[in-house]
């Protein structure tokens, strides 16, 4: 059987859609499950457990309507089985269009839309996050098959790969004998992005609290903000100087940090999906029972809402405020009792060992 999922979308779409990848292996174990996403984001699914092929939609296969074509048509020249369109887009159903001999063609039901697809999947009102709603999609499958649901999402970096980045973070000044946080100190999108004030204070309480570091990330676009931030703290425990090269890398640099927190996104996933504890910060426009799927007390998450039921009445930006760097804190270090403190201790006898 083959099966084909369209989504091209951002990191966090991606990586939380993955989760329909991992439960069509599970039902489907001799499958060739394919999954086409945006040229940057590919990389992050290399080596993944439960994808067969990873196919990249270049920019220029984006903004260019025959190149686009084309790569539609043949990508669907494999004759798929199955074909999930996640994103339900005009462009989208293409995927659906040139594989009409497709058995199952599924798709969001939308106004005018989704002539190609076999089954519609109405809005569910009842999912419970993201991954949840995606899943749903699958429900035209039970008909026939044994569907065996796994709501997990993961990303797979292999020892070398760790390895090379834990080299890379010793030679920028990183000390491993002391925690490492990462932190998400901007956001794509600018009304996601915490007051950088009072990030700048949940940064340095979160050194001084736990004797830590704190590393700085961005991607290329995002250097000046970030490099910025980092000359106000002068905090010679906060590091800006590691570049990752590709969303992979940036995988591999959180992969060997003890926890990360800051704006909600998707680097904030990627560390969910590699199960390093993590801290968001959703602005008044996300929403956490979305966007914070399979929440646990290792991976938690605040909203104006937990703050203040009512902060909808409140300006975007006063609603915002009501998220204080001492709360975040205090979150950190539930979180850091939890899981994070033994691993510490065990990390310390290891090396005193060796003393």
């Amino acid at each position: 059987m083959k099966i084909l999922v369209v989504r091209f979308k951002q990191i966090g779409d991606a990586v939380l859609s993955s989760a329909i990848c991992n439960t069509l292996k599970k039902s489907f174990p001799e499958s060739e499950i394919d999954y086409i996403v945006y040229e940057h984001i590919a990389p992050l699914f290399k080596n993944h457990p439960y994808i067969d092929n990873i196919i990249s939609l270049t920019k220029e296969e984006q903004k260019n309507p025959l190149k686009y074509i084309a790569k539609v048509w043949k990508v669907t020249r494999k004759k798929y089985d199955i074909v999930i369109d996640i994103m339900s887009t005009p462009k989208s159903e293409m995927f659906t269009l040139f594989s009409l001999g497709s058995k199952y063609r599924i798709g969001r039901k939308k106004k005018y839309r989704g002539f190609t697809y076999t089954h519609k999947i109405s809005e569910p009102a009842d999912s419970k996050d993201k991954v949840d709603k995606f899943l749903k999609m699958l429900a035209p499958l039970e008909e026939k098959y044994k569907i065996l649901y796994d709501n997990s999402y993961i990303t797979h970096i292999n020892k070398k790969e760790k390895e090379n980045m834990k080299r890379k973070m010793k030679e920028a000044g990183i000390d491993f004998s002391k925690l490492v946080f990462i932190c998400a100190a901007n956001s794509r999108r600018p009304e996601k992005i915490y007051s950088t004030k009072k990030m700048e204070e949940v940064i340095n309480k979160v050194t001084e609290e736990f004797n830590s570091q704190v590393i700085l990330f961005y991607s290329p676009n995002e250097k000046d903000f970030i490099k910025k931030i980092h000359n106000q703290l002068n905090n010679k425990n906060v590091f800006s100087n590691i570049e990752t090269a590709s969303i992979r890398e940036l995988a591999a640099l959180i992969s060997n940090c003890d926890m990360f927190f800051g704006n909600e996104g998707g680097p904030r996933h990627i560390a969910q999906s590699l199960d390093i504890p993590s801290f968001a910060i959703f602005s008044p426009k996300s929403r956490k029972k979305e966007w914070l799927a399979n929440p646990s007390k290792k991976h938690q998450g605040v909203e104006p809402r937990d703050i203040y039921p009512e902060c909808s009445s409140l300006s975007y930006k006063d609603c915002y405020s009501l998220i204080q760097p001492d709360y975040i804190l205090n979150k950190i270090k539930e979180i850091y009792n939890n899981f994070i403190k033994n691993k510490e201790k065990d990390y310390n006898s290891i090396n005193n060992s060796y003393t």
